[in-house]
């Protein structure tokens, strides 16, 4: 019996009757030979941690663009943090840990340079619109690779679809994915808020403090212990009707306090018009995307949807350091 069947055989035996074996996975885009030692969605994971724009979320924004200091998350650590949470969660509830840390580091692949202003940015040039969880599926369909894309499994690719709040994953998974990211932001968010003196713990109001805890700490361990104790047995990842209520009090409270401050914002709408200048002039100049891009054109894509691709996967730096070749006079050398 080969390792990867074996390893299947543990999954049929010990994972709730809730959860997605691999060995009843809907299939790949492309059809391909299983490997003999990992199943399909463990090696989804290798293929997604193995990708370019994984490695391109380290220096990709959060919240705060461009801050100052070592700490301060990026979208790759804060990738890393939901995967963590959902392992958590899944271990408890025995699904497939394996799926859900495939959906977990691939929710993200598809964000632009400086977070969400990015993505705004995008979304007001782009015909069709922008939006990063279509962006991310996108990615790992036909961007990485050079155009093969990595053929990930269908159940991964819904759960990186279906991420948000307004969409429903197919899988208990990928349901677990899209509460561990909502609670992944809210916790680092607000960790970063108070390093950066935006708020304190003091701040949050007593009526979430009392349900959640009054700190970073004591918050993502009450949120994780009720998804697991809420959702334990049952065919469905849920929250305590007042955690759920008091969680929703505490993202209000971050927009508020956080998300839209003037100190967490002040660089925003510097970003979106970098982002909309550089929109505009690789539309007037394809040439100088590179040549994997000029491909996409081959297969029917707008010029207007490639330059979308090509800045979308850009990094902070690199949109910036772009900018700066394209617009910014240089010194006159002899």
């Amino acid at each position: 019996m080969l390792i990867r069947e074996q390893l299947e055989r543990m999954e049929r035996e010990t994972l709730s009757p809730y959860a997605t074996l691999s060995e009843k996975s809907l299939g790949r885009l492309r059809s391909e030979e299983q490997c003999d030692i990992r199943p399909v969605f463990q090696r989804d994971r290798d293929r997604i941690i193995h990708s370019k724009s994984f490695r391109r979320l380290k220096d990709k924004t959060q919240v705060f663009l461009t801050p100052e200091g070592d700490h301060y998350r990026t979208r790759l650590t804060h990738t890393l943090e939901v995967s963590q949470n959902a392992r958590t969660i899944a271990k408890a509830l025995r699904l497939n840990e394996e799926l859900v840390e495939a959906i977990a580091l691939g929710h993200d692949l598809g964000h632009t340079p400086f977070g969400h202003a990015g993505e705004r940015a995008l979304n007001e040039v782009c015909p069709g619109g922008f939006k990063h969880n279509v962006q991310s599926v996108r990615t790992v369909d036909v961007l990485e690779k050079s155009g093969i894309g990595l053929n990930l499994t269908l159940e991964v690719r819904d759960g990186i679809l279906n991420h948000q709040t307004s969409s429903t994953p197919s899988t208990l998974e990928g349901k677990i994915v899209r509460l561990s990211d909502k609670i992944a932001y809210i916790h680092h968010d607000m960790d970063d808020a108070i390093r950066g003196n935006i708020i304190h713990d003091e701040d949050v109001p007593k009526e979430i403090g009392d349900v959640l805890g009054y700190t970073t700490r004591e918050r993502l361990d009450h949120l994780i212990h009720d998804i697991v104790s809420t959702s334990f047995g049952e065919a469905d990842i849920m929250m305590s009707p007042n955690v759920h209520e008091a969680m929703q009090k505490m993202r209000s409270f971050m927009f508020e306090r956080v998300y839209q401050s003037p100190i967490a914002k002040a660089e925003e709408s510097k970003a979106e018009s970098l982002v909309k200048t550089l929109f505009e002039y690789y539309v007037q100049h394809m040439d100088k995307l590179p040549l994997e891009y000029h491909r996409l054109l081959e297969l029917g894509d707008s010029v207007e949807r490639v330059v979308c691709d090509y800045i979308g996967s850009m990094t902070d730096h690199f949109a910036i350091s772009a900018y700066e070749e394209l617009f910014i006079p240089k010194s006159w050398h002899g």
